[in-house]
């Protein structure tokens, strides 16, 4: 009895032991098993790429540029396109005054006249008549001056009476006022003291009258010729001069920059047809009005063109500086890349070989440099040529 009593014990004994070894071995294996998980999780995410990093080798590395950033000046400006024009405040459409037939046509388009030049010549009916006004009031002077004269010799030896003398004087003043009056009619027809002179003298009516230029300048329109029966005021006018000593400089800019326009701004402005300068002006005008379609305003400057290198409607550029200069961080243009979700960035780098990307907020562009405003500090390095490169590998790498 008493040895069944110790079998049975140590079968119990035997089998709690084996129990043990068994849960240990389990326990053993299964932290074991989520260890070398764990490793080879780890080991994964030692030897994969980092999000916004890529890695490039030497002979990619030969394409691929790296510049410093640095500290520029860069003008507060707004750009703006625009054209050259006349000055209009010195384009004039020349009519003649009065009705008439072309006589003689003396300019031609391009041709540079001085002031006071002839430019056409009209038989006018109006001049006619005023010449015959002149002569005929002339020679009622002279007869009212000589009966005055007759008049006061009569009234010295008493034969005559004061009253022939005052009617005599008032007379003549009558006379003197006609001659004066037509006189003044003749200069409006442009015609000098001496030409009414030897016209009243020599009682010969011309009828022709001289049209000049206004003043020295260009002929940029001729719009008649011998025979043409003109009016005054009837389009097109039969000749148009400008002086294109000085032009004007018209910018359209955006609506948007309106607030930040004055008048006495400096301008700077290019044009195709002289590559290379750069012509200054200042703001004279800016309108007063938005045009509706384009939602710009015109800017109007003023600028002195005394060798005539510019030529109306030419298309020109504009940089209107409208503040002091801004001290920022620069890089490169092309070391500015356009994400595909609309982000500019940058890739900075310490050895060239190995570049990170960096989200960056750009202002202006001057000079082939990009205006950093935040995301990157002077002396820090970036890839300059073949930073679209880089963004490229960078995706590529990500799918």
């Amino acid at each position: 009895m008493r040895a069944s009593r110790k079998s049975t014990t140590q079968r119990w004994k035997i089998g709690a032991i084996v129990l043990v070894v068994a849960l240990g071995s389990y326990v053993g294996y299964t932290s074991l098993a989520h260890h070398n998980v764990d490793a080879s999780t780890d080991a994964k995410a030692d030897t994969g790429p980092a999000q916004d990093t890529v890695t490039i080798t030497d002979q990619q590395a030969k394409h691929v540029s790296v510049v410093p950033a640095r500290m520029h000046d860069f003008d507060s400006r707004r750009d703006a396109v625009g054209y050259i024009d006349f000055n209009q405040d010195r384009l004039t459409q020349v009519f003649s005054p009065y009705q008439g037939r072309v006589r003689q046509v003396l300019a031609k388009t391009g041709d540079n006249v001085a002031k006071g030049q002839l430019l056409f010549t009209v038989d006018s009916p109006d001049l006619v008549q005023a010449e015959s006004t002149l002569i005929a009031t002339a020679a009622t002077r002279a007869l009212t001056s000589k009966t005055l004269d007759r008049a006061r010799k009569m009234l010295e030896i008493q034969a005559s009476a004061q009253k022939d003398v005052d009617q005599a004087s008032s007379d003549q003043q009558s006379a003197e006022a006609g001659y004066k009056a037509a006189r003044d009619a003749l200069r409006i027809f442009g015609k000098s003291d001496v030409e009414m002179d030897h016209i009243a003298a020599s009682r010969k009516i011309d009828g022709e009258l001289h049209i000049v230029s206004p003043y020295a300048g260009l002929v940029t329109a001729r719009n008649v010729a011998p025979g043409v029966l003109v009016q005054p005021g009837n389009a097109p006018a039969p000749f148009t001069v400008a002086d294109v000593s000085t032009l004007w400089m018209i910018a359209n800019v955006a609506e948007t920059d309106v607030a930040l326009l004055q008048t006495g701004q400096q301008v700077s402005v290019t044009v195709d047809a002289l590559p290379g300068r750069k012509l200054q002006g200042v703001v004279g005008t800016i309108g007063s009005a938005i045009d509706p379609s384009t939602h710009h305003i015109a800017v109007r400057s003023e600028i002195r063109d005394p060798h005539h290198e510019l030529r109306p409607q030419m298309l020109a550029s504009f940089q209107i500086r409208t503040g002091e200069p801004t001290h920022s961080v620069a890089v490169p243009v092309d070391a500015v890349v356009r994400e595909g979700d609309g982000t500019m960035t940058v890739f900075t780098t310490q050895d060239g070989r190995h570049f990170m990307r960096r989200p960056i907020k750009l202002g202006q562009q001057q000079d082939g440099l990009n205006q950093i405003l935040e995301g990157l500090s002077a002396n820090e390095r970036v890839a300059g040529d073949g930073a679209l490169f880089l963004s490229n590998a960078l995706a590529l790498q990500s799918k």
